[in-house]
């Protein structure tokens, strides 16, 4: 069974940064994308960014200009490095990742455990 592991997050003020880390836990045949959700108490959960292949990033316009998404396709890997953080930004942050085991088996989508990311002086 395939898992992402999830380290950063905690609490952060208004204007600091974080970094959000996520690997995948074993080697499988192909990650074709990995990204960042997030989803805030009382709302539905939204991406905030993602990677697919290479270097295809896409950013939810919120965050567009502070946060970074970047992937180690090695490693298979994703980072999410946050700036100017603002008190909007509270949510608990989900890695997610398209990934096929092998040749014979399709891809399929993998969320990480969660992790809480607050925003507040």
């Amino acid at each position: 069974q395939v898992q992402l592991v999830e380290s950063g997050g905690g609490l952060v003020q208004p204007g600091g940064s974080l970094r959000l880390s996520c690997a995948v836990s074993r080697s499988i045949f192909s990650v074709n994308a990995m990204g960042w959700y997030r989803q805030a108490p009382g709302k539905q959960r939204e991406l905030v960014a993602a990677v697919r292949g290479r270097a295809t990033t896409t950013y939810s316009d919120s965050v567009k200009g502070r946060f970074t998404i970047s992937r180690d396709n090695v490693k298979n890997t994703v980072d999410l490095q946050m700036n100017a953080l603002k008190p909007e930004d509270t949510a608990v942050y989900y890695c997610n990742a398209e990934v096929q085991v092998s040749l014979a088996e399709r891809s399929y989508n993998v969320w990480g455990q969660g992790t809480q990311v607050t925003v507040s002086s």
